[in-house]
């Protein structure tokens, strides 16, 4: 089996993470592999928020857990250190679609270099609440972009999960 096959089915959502920080060398090549993803008509229509600012990703963290009915005190990012947040251009019609083929890319490549990941969702309503319209303003971000995930980042903390297995019946062929 190819390596790049071995990886897609080897890769598993991490959810424990070590506090210890991603180095930006490993990080640049992570976000570099998210920068390769396919887009519609190559609009690369997205941009990716990669927050190591421990102030930054916990202000962050309690916005996620507050959208998601969380209880004071959970994590939604799970310890992870680093929190890439991908978003798409509102004015591209593909731009969720091609957002989520970053967030595939971002986690492969983690994996391909020994970091954990994990998809975490509600950056939608995160960036389309004032806090989250505020965080971009302070980032010099502008134009309308829509949250697709938050790709949390980081050494595993514990055993590595193991697969599970896969359902049948969700392929067919037409030959």
């Amino acid at each position: 089996m190819s390596d790049v096959l071995d990886k897609i089915e080897s890769r598993r959502s991490i959810r424990k993470y070590k506090d210890e920080m991603v180095p930006r060398k490993v990080l640049d090549k992570i976000i570099r592999a998210g920068l390769y993803a396919a887009s519609g008509k190559n609009l690369q229509d997205w941009i990716i928020l990669c927050i190591t600012n421990r102030d930054m990703r916990n202000r962050i963290s309690e916005m996620n857990r507050q959208i998601g009915g969380y209880a004071e005190g959970v994590d939604p990012f799970y310890g992870a250190p680093v929190i890439l947040i991908v978003l798409g251009d509102k004015s591209c019609p593909n731009h969720v679609y091609d957002g989520s083929l970053v967030m595939g890319n971002l986690m492969l490549a983690a994996h391909d270099l020994g970091v954990g990941s994990c998809w975490i969702h509600r950056a939608k309503q995160e960036f389309e609440s004032a806090e989250g319209l505020q965080i971009l303003s302070e980032l010099g971000i502008t134009g309308e972009w829509e949250g697709i995930g938050h790709c949390a980042l980081g050494y595993v903390d514990g055993d590595y999960p193991e697969p599970h297995s896969r359902k049948e019946g969700r392929v067919f062929y037409i030959e």
